[in-house]
């Protein structure tokens, strides 16, 4: 495998008011990571940052052929769901690859998903709120014991106590 893989954990739901901030934020990162050697990309293609990452270095591919974004599905149904809507029907058909982790959801799907993506990255970009439950802090905590690089685009108020 040539080049340097790249994944991303966030939020499926951020303020409204926070979107622009974060899709510019991760535009940056991507920039970043290119600039880095990095030419794969992956995503979970959950809603929100996921999606939006996706959306991002599919656009960066139009002038920047080398690059690649490979979709992480947690579930084959899930994967169903996406392909019947129109905008990530397209998104996955541009994909490079498409892996599906497991037959079944199961509730450790997603945290399997998440840790595939890391072992598989030298760099995660985390969009991130402070909150201390849930998958994004789980795959941020991951990524850490993987000694892997982490940048990190803080969103909404962080309360640290």
């Amino acid at each position: 495998m040539e080049g340097k893989t790249c994944c991303v954990t966030g939020h499926r739901n951020l303020p409204q008011k926070e979107i622009n901030h974060v899709k510019a934020a991760l535009r940056r990162e991507i920039d970043s990571a290119v600039a880095d050697g990095f030419t794969r990309f992956m995503s979970g293609f959950a809603d929100g940052v996921d999606q939006y990452f996706a959306e991002i270095v599919l656009e960066k591919k139009k002038t920047n052929p080398a690059l690649e974004l490979i979709a992480v599905v947690p579930y084959q149904k899930r994967l169903d769901n996406l392909m019947e809507k129109g905008r990530t029907y397209e998104m996955l058909e541009a994909c490079a690859d498409v892996v599906v982790m497991q037959e079944k959801c199961h509730p450790s799907v997603y945290s399997h998903r998440n840790r595939y993506m890391v072992e598989h990255s030298d760099r995660v970009i985390a969009v991130y709120d402070g909150r201390e439950k849930g998958g994004t802090v789980r795959t941020i905590r991951f990524a850490h014991q993987m000694k892997k690089e982490l940048r990190e685009i803080p969103v909404g108020e962080i309360h640290l106590l």
